[in-house]
């Protein structure tokens, strides 16, 4: 056996295997009996890939792969669990999601926008104009059915992705300012992506800005602002943080909260007209925070284990997820992917495109450093796909629409991926710094 060979490394041997089968059943015709290969296929090559020191950047995008296989091939099993509709857990695992997110940010990560106003606006503005015009262009010239559009011109319309930070990091870019500017155009979604979503796609289906900027706050805001209270809990070096009976208190005062506002509450917190802020995301906001401090009360003070186990634990939580939405969606929009598919595809790899293209060049343009237009090309090139596939499927009812978010997302990590490689195999040299 070959010295520090890791256990997943035998799964390539898997997927050798399961890639003969599924060529043989297709040479052969029986497709009928395809689909566990092809899934067990994917399965396999992402476990391979997540022991693999360079490859293991792509695992995510096989892992969507296999749970879009599976959701083709069994649709029903992402449709209903003993009568309980899956959909409904779309909203709450985007949720948790941004909560992971808030807890890699601070209060430092808003504020150093004051410290480097230029390139954060540069970044913001080419965000909310670049890819929500580029998403409507080539809605138009693909010529998609009017949900379809409205799922392109959505994926164009949402903030930046948290995946852009790590992008960024991977490409010895500027982390903090890819951190600063996601937040700004989180922060800003509420307002700008119904905005842009009504001028835009309410051309294709109705629009209703203020149904759209609640589910915004309630599905993104809520969780993150409890994120960043969990960071302070977390990270903090005050002592009262690493007390036992302080956390104790945190963790259980927060449960009991979630759960009296589970009982007792009224369904929508804030109510005008026909939009209402609802009062998931702040159960699950409260609930998460109670966990947290209570696992850190286990992990941190009790058994002395590492402080860094919240950021080993969030992109496993992250992946598991988004893979989850996407099989869910698929899953509604099977049928329809076979014939609509490979152009939502191309749609995609040219919006993406479009964004890294423009956002480096006009960051050039207007003599951005080097390091400086590459972490803004990132940025404004990845989108928050999570948002997107939920305002779909949540406040626009589509699953349709919520195609082009699906297929966006595993194709911006690809891409983003092989451009943060390439970047950081070409470090900005002194005669790059700044642009003359």
């Amino acid at each position: 056996m070959k010295k520090g060979r890791s256990f997943l490394d035998y799964f390539k041997f898997v997927f050798v295997i399961c890639l003969v089968a599924v060529i043989v059943m297709l040479v052969s015709g029986r497709r009928a009996i395809l689909g566990p290969a092809l899934i067990a296929m994917f399965g396999s090559l992402a476990f391979y890939f997540m022991g693999h020191p360079f490859l293991k950047s792509f695992a995510f995008t096989v892992w969507v792969f296999a749970f879009v296989a599976a959701s083709m091939v069994y649709p029903g099993a992402f449709m209903t669990w003993f009568g309980f509709n899956l959909g409904i857990l779309i909203v709450p695992l985007i949720q948790i999601i941004m909560f992971g997110m808030g807890t890699t940010l601070s209060v430092a990560d808003f504020g150093r926008v004051f410290k480097m106003p230029w390139p954060v606006f540069v970044g913001f503005v080419l965000q909310f104009s670049v890819m929500p015009l580029a998403g409507l262009f080539l809605a138009k010239v693909f010529g998609f059915e009017d949900e379809i559009a409205a799922g392109v011109v959505l994926i164009g319309s949402c903030p930046g992705g948290v995946a852009s930070n790590l992008m960024t990091y991977l490409a010895g870019g500027n982390v903090a300012l890819s951190v600063t500017m996601t937040s700004c155009s989180t922060l800003a979604s509420p307002v700008m992506t119904p905005f842009l979503m009504d001028k835009l796609a309410g051309q294709f289906i109705e629009i209703k800005f203020l149904v759209m900027m609640f589910g915004i706050i309630n599905m993104i805001i809520v969780p993150i602002v409890a994120g960043l209270i969990a960071n302070r809990i977390l990270y903090s070096r005050h002592k009262a943080f690493s007390s036992g009976g302080v956390l104790a208190l945190i963790g259980t005062v927060g449960i009991l909260f979630a759960v009296a506002m589970i009982l007792w509450a009224p369904a929508a917190v804030l109510t005008y007209g026909e939009a209402s802020l609802q009062k998931d995301g702040f159960v699950v906001g409260l609930l998460l925070i109670g966990i947290v401090a209570l696992a850190k009360l286990i992990i941190s003070v009790w058994l002395k284990g590492p402080e860094n186990w919240m950021s080993k634990a969030l992109p496993i939580v992250s992946m598991v997820g988004i893979c989850t939405i996407i099989a869910i969606i698929t899953a509604r929009s099977a049928e329809k992917l076979m014939t609509v598919g490979p152009y939502l595809i191309g749609a995609a790899v040219l919006h993406n495109f479009t964004g890294y293209i423009l956002g480096y060049w006009i960051s050039r343009v207007v003599r951005l450093d080097e390091n400086t237009c590459r972490t803004v090309a990132i940025e404004v090139g990845l989108q928050n796909g999570g948002m997107a596939s939920g305002l779909a499927m949540n406040v626009l009812k589509s699953a349709p629409a919520a195609l082009a978010p699906a297929i966006f997302g595993p194709w911006m990590n690809v891409s983003g991926s092989v451009l943060a490689t390439w970047w950081h195999r070409k470090p900005v040299g002194k005669k790059h710094k700044k642009i003359e």
